[in-house]
């Protein structure tokens, strides 16, 4: 029996970790976008500002995602 309860969290463990890992990215280019329009309004090219933001976004996204999985790495061991 606790061969099936260890299965089910590990399972539910996977699920999070893949849905945190999507609401990283998501709130990285949610950020960026505010950050493009500002840039783009302060340029006076809001569509050249846009892209730079979704830019600094993904790269934001991608290293909170970094920074979670080796959080996760540390409180493994």
């Amino acid at each position: 029996m606790d061969n099936k309860n260890t299965d089910k969290s590990k399972q539910e463990n996977t699920f999070t970790q893949k849905n945190n890992k999507e609401s990283n990215m998501g709130a990285g280019i949610a950020l960026g976008v505010g950050v493009g329009v500002a840039i783009g309004t302060a340029m006076g090219n809001i569509g050249v500002g846009l892209a730079i933001g979704i830019a600094l976004g993904v790269a934001f996204g991608s290293k909170m995602q970094k920074n979670c999985l080796s959080d996760k790495d540390k409180t493994d061991k």
